[in-house]
């Protein structure tokens, strides 16, 4: 299903790591700690909901490396365009990666994040090209065709979903191709949730080739019209995602027991239900985002403990 571009990002090997148990209780951490749980709860509310099963430790590296993709998309978004020109802001951030790796940083997810890439054994190349990849987000975007959306997304979702494996306990390479793949839908389920929003920032995600191929176009777009040829496009898409959603849950077995399993499925299971809201909601995306309540994510919550 992955194309050759995101193919040659996976890992050849997966080695798991071997952290200290309870790491997460020292005090000198506590206030980093806290600090990353608060900007997880406020601001990734579906994530902070389905991680309450993980293991204290676990859980606390999982809000760490939240914490840490929001430093990084807060700082791009306040950021004036002049100094965002090209690639020029790439080495900055990864100037202060550097620094926060090597305990120069004040910022206050630093020490909980640091420690948690040590304990887990993340490899700095994922951070790497989480960061080029939300770079890209700050350009006028428009993706000629789906290899490009797949390896778009990979920057941006499929390799979180690498670094969270480090941190859930993933045993084999096989897991770390169905954690790409997840992250894949869950971008691609972004994408189709904010076309409207993307649109007012001159960002289009949907491959160019396809919505030509459905007779649609930009203009079709801005007009935010429903019809036949807007439904047949969206159930396609929509059918795609769900795809990647099946095939990267086979990868759920390989993570550890504990809560790491339960947590994921619960992710990919909420987030899947925002297609299904879309469809609901007649496959109009210009009117406002949709998005799953509570008590919606609670029956899931259920359905999937006990399935």
């Amino acid at each position: 299903m992955l194309s050759p571009a995101v193919r040659a990002k996976i890992p050849s090997s997966w080695s798991q790591p071997n952290p200290s148990p309870g790491w997460s209780r020292r005090q000198d951490l506590r206030p980093s700690l806290d600090f990353c749980q608060e900007v997880t709860r406020r601001h990734a509310k579906s994530f902070y909901f389905s991680s309450f099963p993980l293991p204290r430790d676990r859980r606390k590296g999982a809000f760490a490396i939240y914490a840490f993709c929001r430093y990084v998309d807060d700082l791009l978004d306040e950021t004036p365009p002049e100094e965002k020109i090209g690639q020029q802001f790439l080495p900055l951030l990864q100037k202060e990666l550097e620094k926060i790796e090597t305990g120069q940083s004040s910022l206050p997810f630093a020490p909980a994040f640091a420690e948690t890439t040590r304990q887990y054994k993340i490899p700095r190349q994922f951070y790497l090209d989480l960061i080029e990849g939300c770079c890209w987000d700050e350009m006028d975007i428009e993706i000629e065709d789906f290899p490009q959306l797949e390896l778009y997304c990979y920057h941006v979702a499929s390799v979180v979903g690498l670094i969270m494996s480090r941190i859930f306990g993933l045993n084999s390479t096989e897991g770390a191709h169905r954690a790409v793949e997840m992250g894949i839908a869950m971008q691609l389920t972004n994408i189709l949730r904010d076309i409207a929003e993307d649109l007012a920032r001159n960002r289009i995600y949907l491959p160019q080739t396809e919505l030509a191929a459905a007779g649609l176009d930009r203009q079709f777009l801005q007009k935010g019209e429903v019809t036949p040829l807007w439904r047949d496009f969206m159930h396609q898409q929509i059918a795609r995602a769900r795809a990647y959603y099946a095939s990267g849950e086979k990868g759920i077995p390989l993570l550890a027991k504990g809560g790491a399993r339960y947590t994921t499925r619960l992710m990919s299971r909420i987030y899947g239900e925002i297609l299904s809201e879309i469809e609901k909601n007649n496959y109009d995306v210009f009117q406002g985002r949709v998005f799953v309540n509570t008590r919606r994510k609670c029956q899931i919550a259920l359905h999937t403990l006990f399935r």
